[in-house]
């Protein structure tokens, strides 16, 4: 299936999809602190710039979706943002965050270079028009109920409210049993809307509930379907990536272990040159 290049977008300073081959949007999933969070955007960082490849800061200020109401959400709207606003400027890369909600889309613009709508709000009207409306390019992670074609009328929606740079993020499929399952056939289906596709490579992973009080993950597999995702045609990896796994506060068996990015980079960023020179 041999789709055009998908349309450029700028994302604070750097540039995805187009002539782009590869990028990398990563950190780990949610704030724990802003020295860990200004520690973990550094050193991804340096990981990405040796590697060559645009990268975008990720964490989530507030994990509104956890199994358990007792699970660690994160610092809040407020001084998540700030510690944000704290990474873009210290380490000189693009910030983006999760939204929940309307009312929190305007503060949120005043910061993210990216604002990510989450797999579970994709379809919500309101939400969507909301983040077009700010004129930040925004990521929504295809719904886990969707099909991949379903997402065109969430590229609609957007488009029709006046969004012109939109990325579209795979992160699996729900088949309840605490799974989720990849179909590599998603990733060209969604390019065909024309917008960059990323594959989440640590929450497809996941396994919702999987441990009762928490959402397991199998991490050990984050390098097989990320190599899988970018020999399929996306456009660039949305991964978790944490110090220390297995101490996370959120979502530690479905991250990858900091010390692990740099070779993994490595193979993805040559997987997609041998895409593109083939």
């Amino acid at each position: 299936m041999n789709l055009p290049a998908a349309r450029e977008v700028a994302i604070g300073p750097v540039t995805v999809g187009g002539r782009v081959p590869f990028a990398l949007i990563a950190g780990p999933d949610v704030i724990e602190s802003e020295q860990s969070a200004l520690r973990h955007a550094e050193r991804i960082a340096a990981v990405a710039r040796r590697a060559g490849v645009p990268y975008v800061f990720k964490c989530s200020y507030d994990k509104a979706n956890r199994t358990s109401g007792r699970s660690y959400r994160g610092p809040g709207l407020k001084k998540g943002l700030a510690i944000l606003a704290k990474v873009r400027r210290a380490v000189g890369v693009p910030v983006t965050s999760d939204v929940h909600e309307v009312a929190q889309v305007k503060p949120a613009a005043e910061v993210l270079d990216l604002i990510q709508v989450p797999a579970f709000l994709s379809r919500q009207t309101d939400l969507l028009v909301a983040v077009a409306k700010t004129g930040r390019a925004v990521n929504v992670k295809k719904g886990q109920f969707l099909a991949p074609w379903d997402m065109q009328t969430v590229v609609e929606k957007l488009a029709r409210a006046g969004a012109r740079k939109i990325l579209l993020t795979e992160r699996g499929t729900t088949f309840g049993y605490n799974r989720l399952v990849n179909d590599m056939t998603a990733l060209p289906q969604l390019r065909t809307f024309g917008w960059p596709v990323f594959f989440d490579a640590g929450h497809s992973t996941q396994q919702p509930g999987g441990l009762g009080t928490a959402s397991g993950g199998t991490r050990a597999f984050i390098p097989v379907l990320a190599r899988a995702g970018v020999a399929a045609g996306c456009d660039g990896v949305f991964v978790e990536v944490h110090e220390n796994p297995a101490r996370a506060l959120c979502d530690g068996p479905s991250s990858l272990p900091l010390k692990d990015l740099p070779a993994l980079l490595d193979q993805l960023v040559a997987i997609a040159a041998l895409l593109r020179h083939s």
